[in-house]
């Protein structure tokens, strides 16, 4: 079976559907700055010389880390709804 050809499902339910990692993170970064989203999700990338660069390559690699940040993003779009 040709993978191509299999039928996207649908992610109603996903908050995160079609969200890009970049997008989320500009937001963040945007809305709390480095030093409070470092408050706020303990990690050296956004302590330390904070880039977008180097927390995207961070995010992708620790899972942890994204559910985190992922979590803060829906936490902060639920309360402006």
């Amino acid at each position: 079976m040709d993978i191509q050809n299999v039928p996207q499902k649908e992610q109603t339910n996903n908050p995160l559907h079609g969200i890009k990692l970049i997008s989320l993170l500009e937001f963040l970064t945007k809305h709390y700055g480095w030093e409070k989203l470092a408050l706020k999700v303990n990690i050296n990338c956004f302590k330390k010389d904070p880039s977008i660069k180097s927390s995207l390559k961070f995010l992708r690699k620790t899972k942890w880390a994204r559910n985190k940040v992922e979590q803060l993003y829906v936490d902060l779009k639920n309360k402006s709804i």
